[in-house]
């Protein structure tokens, strides 16, 4: 029968048996699938067509888990290695190779002159220091290295080296100071012999020796030292560092904050003692430098009064002496010079009991520089002028004394101008004794004017260990008292107040307060002057002329007890004095207080020299007569200096005596 062709079938219906597509040459029959048995096929079998079969997920995560297991415990492991068993050799190793802190010391201001002229200075220095953990046995491979460093390092540090032993076996610290701001020089020799050492070291490893140097542990940190460029050069003023770097007397003490500036900080990782690179980096907060001081010294005049101070004490054999030089129109105070001095730079040579400021610091009877004020109260209160006679006998009864000048005379008959010219005690107790109707009357008034002109307080100063003096109250002055304190004894001030004195009536009866400080300049340069000074009107204009009028007597009348402080071309104030002395040590009077005080030009004032020195034992102990050249020779230094001119008007010429039979 002849074949036809079946109807074709629709996309996607099957037939069991499907003829051969047209024109393809038939093969054989496809086997058919085999059948599953125990159970119903899942849709899609044979007749949607053959699909992967994926196989199960839990071998594979048995295998994951197990993995994380064996991590997990290798950890754990690890951990308690670290933290029990061997807890003791890591903890070591962290000691090795820690973080460190280590202070940065701010820069020091400096302490200058008016002129900006550095008295005080620091330098670049070294604080050598040491890690401890790098002498010890394990570490230095050496038993004894703590000894052999020190043996090495005490003649250069000159440092007991029992001292540097002990800082050196501190095992338990990485950081000890061997010593503090040394120069450059002594660090360039640790160096060089630390060096010496390190090559030995490596030589001697081949052979069985320690390999490590016995300075290794050494080091040094940048610092700064202090220094005084002019040696003693008012050293009594500017005081001196103390071993830490802080102020121990004198102006670096009490201005200490304002020059120590604040200090910084670093903390670097530090392994063997050595700065190593981290991560983390460097931590460091930068040190703020401190302010400089400008003082109201003049260099110059300091210089001056110091050599002239300094050579009579050593001519006269005294204990000690000082000169003030002051600027009767500002305060300022131009010197302060003492003697003996010391050098700041160098204390090792030095006596502890001289490292003060005695100018401040001495409270002793001024004698009869004193009397000027005792004269102004008495020209104030109109008690007496210049030209009111006053005779003045030999001796004077007065309570349970009697009292005499410093020389036996005949009967004087004097001025109160010759009274202060020719330094009468007995003509000042008589003056005085008309303050007031009553001798307790005329000791408050007199009372007033001491504690006007400064006596009994602090200058304002503010300076460590300055003296007020001793100025008891007029109840309580005692019978002796109430007539010696008129010419300066009974009482004590410090020079400095003495000069206060004659500044005060050099300028027209104005005190001003004294000052040593014109101003600082902080870490940003801007400069901020220093607080104006106090003004006290202590006497009236007049009164403060005519005592300058008297004081000239004392310098230009051939009777005048001040002859040796004139100085050609120029009109001279100033005032004798010669007290006796209150010995520190015995607590009675010894020897004498001798001084000289006085301004120039007299009739237009600009400059105070006052000067003082205690227990002459060779040569005259007068204060005209060894205080006197002293002033002469310091007031014409600064007279030049400052540039003052002579003011060419002839002196007033106040009469000293008088005719009794006029």
């Amino acid at each position: 029968m002849p074949s036809h062709q079946e109807p074709r079938p629709r996309h996607g219906a099957r037939d069991r048996d499907t003829a051969p597509p047209r024109g393809r040459v038939p093969g054989p029959a496809p086997r058919p699938a085999p059948r599953r048995t125990g159970g119903p096929q899942r849709p899609g079998g044979p007749r949607g067509g053959t699909k992967l079969r994926l196989g199960s997920p839990r071998p594979r995560l048995r295998l994951v888990g197990f993995g994380l297991t064996l991590v997990m415990l290798a950890f754990v492991v690890r951990l308690l290695q670290v933290q029990a068993v061997d807890a003791e050799a890591y903890a070591a190793k962290a000691e090795k190779s820690r973080y460190l802190s280590v202070r940065l010391a701010a820069e020091r201001g400096e302490i200058t002159d008016r002129a900006g002229i550095a008295l005080a200075t620091s330098v670049d220095a070294y604080d050598i220091t040491a890690d401890p953990k790098m002498f010890t046995p394990e570490e230095s491979k050496v038993r004894d290295a703590p000894e052999q460093a020190a043996a090495l390092l005490s003649p250069i540090l000159k440092v007991p080296a029992p001292d540097l032993v002990k800082k050196l076996r501190t095992p338990k610290s990485r950081y000890t100071v061997l010593a503090r701001r040394q120069t450059p020089q002594v660090w360039n020799q640790i160096k060089d012999l630390r060096s010496v050492f390190a090559e030995k070291a490596r030589e001697e490893k081949p052979k069985g020796g320690p390999g490590v140097s016995v300075l290794a542990g050494v080091f040094q940190e940048p610092s700064s030292r202090r220094v005084y460029p002019n040696g003693e050069l008012a050293a009594g003023i500017l005081g001196y560092v103390n071993a830490s770097g802080r102020g121990g007397g004198g102006l670096e003490s009490m201005l200490d904050k304002q020059l120590a500036g604040q200090d910084g900080e670093i903390t670097y990782a530090q392994s063997g003692g050595r700065r190593v690179p981290t991560a983390g980096g460097t931590r460091e907060t930068p040190a703020v430098p401190g302010s400089d001081i400008e003082l109201t010294i003049d260099r110059d005049i300091q210089w001056a009064a110091q050599k002239a101070i300094s050579d009579q004490v050593a001519k006269s054999r005294a204990d000690r002496g000082y000169v003030v030089v002051q600027d009767t129109r500002t305060g300022e105070i131009l010197a302060m010079a003492n003697a003996p001095g010391f050098d700041p730079g160098d204390l090792s040579r030095a006596d502890p009991a001289g490292l003060g400021n005695a100018a401040l610091q001495d409270a002793y009877e001024p004698g009869s520089t004193a009397k000027v004020i005792s004269m102004a109260a008495v020209l104030e209160e109109g008690a007496a002028t210049p030209d009111t006679h006053v005779v003045v006998p030999n001796r004077l009864h007065r309570g349970d004394r009697l009292f005499k000048d410093d020389i036996d005379h005949p009967t004087w008959y004097l001025t109160l101008n010759g009274v202060l010219a020719k330094s009468s005690n007995i003509g000042t107790i008589l003056a005085t004794g008309q303050l007031g109707k009553t001798q307790p009357q005329a000791n408050r008034v007199l009372h007033t004017y001491l504690r006007k002109f400064g006596l009994g307080s602090p200058t304002g100063l503010r300076y460590p260990g300055e003296t007020p003096g001793i100025l008891a109250p007029p109840s309580k002055w005692s019978t002796s008292q109430q007539y010696t304190i008129p010419f300066g004894q009974g009482l004590s001030l410090n020079a400095v107040q003495a000069a206060s004195v004659y500044s005060t009536v050099a300028n027209g009866g104005v005190r001003i307060d004294p000052t040593l400080v014109r101003g600082t300049k902080g870490p940003d340069g801007r400069f901020t002057a220093a607080p104006a000074p106090g003004k006290t009107r202590v006497v009236s204009e007049r009164t403060a002329t005519t005592l300058a009028k008297m004081l000239e007597s004392v310098v230009g009348d051939e009777e005048g007890t001040g002859t040796k402080a004139r100085i050609p071309g120029y009109r001279v104030a100033g005032k004798t004095g010669t007290a006796n002395r209150v010995d520190p040590e015995l607590g009675r009077y010894r020897g004498y207080t001798s001084s000289f005080a006085g301004f120039a030009p007299s009739d237009k004032p600009r400059i105070t020299v006052y000067c003082a020195i205690q227990n002459p034992t060779r040569g005259s102990y007068f204060g005209g007569q060894i205080c006197g050249p002293i002033y002469q020779k310091v007031m014409a230094f600064a007279l030049k200096t400052l540039q003052v001119p002579p003011t060419g008007a002839e002196p007033a010429g106040l009469p000293v005596t008088f005719d009794p039979g006029d």
